[in-house]
C-alpha cells in the first residue's frame, strides 16, 4: 500500500479530518456503521472489500478514535466495531457528501435510495449553514480568521 503523506499536524481543520475518514473505504465503512452494521464479515459483503484492506481500514479508524471494539452482543466469540462519538459526529458529513451527490451527480436517477426521517417517512431537508443569529450563510458570507489565543475547546471523550 502506498504511503500517504499524513495531515494530522496542519493547522486546517479540513486536513486534519482527511486524515483521519479521507479515503472513501473509511468513509463508507462510517455509512455502514451508521446503518447497524458492526461485525467484519457484514462490513466484508456490504461492501465488497478485501480482508487485509477492511483489516487495516478498521484498525485505522479505530486507532482515530472513530470506532471502538466490543464483544459481539450475542455472545460468540466475535468482536463487534461500535462508532463512538466522534464516529457518530460524521453523520452529517456524509448527508452532506450524498445531498451534494444528489443535486450534481450526471444521473442522479441511478442512486438507489433517498434519506428519510424514520418517524415521518419524508425525504430530510438539505444541509444548510447558519450564522449564530439565524441568517442563511453561503461560502461568500464566511471569512477564516485567526483563533484567538487561549480559545482551546475541550477534547470530547468516545
Amino acid at each position: 500500500m502506498v504511503k500517504r503523506t499524513s495531515f494530522k499536524r496542519d493547522d486546517c481543520p479540513v486536513a486534519r479530518s482527511l486524515d483521519a475518514i479521507g479515503d472513501w473505504w473509511s468513509i463508507l465503512i462510517i455509512r455502514e456503521a451508521l446503518f447497524g452494521v458492526s461485525r467484519f464479515g457484514e462490513f466484508q459483503k456490504k461492501l465488497g472489500l478485501a480482508k487485509n484492506i477492511l483489516t487495516v481500514r478498521l484498525r485505522a479508524l479505530a486507532d482515530q478514535g472513530i470506532l471502538k471494539t466490543a464483544p459481539a452482543s450475542d455472545g460468540s466469540a466475535y468482536q463487534e466495531y461500535l462508532l463512538t462519538a466522534k464516529g457518530r459526529g460524521a453523520f452529517p458529513i456524509l448527508v452532506a457528501l450524498r445531498q451534494w451527490s444528489e443535486e450534481f451527480d450526471e444521473r442522479p436517477e441511478e442512486i438507489a435510495t433517498i434519506l428519510v426521517d424514520k418517524e415521518k417517512g419524508r425525504p430530510v431537508r438539505k444541509l444548510e449553514l447558519y450564522s449564530q443569529d439565524g441568517r442563511l450563510l453561503s461560502a461568500g458570507d464566511t471569512a477564516l480568521k485567526p483563533r484567538p489565543a487561549g480559545k482551546q475547546r475541550k477534547r470530547a471523550t468516545a
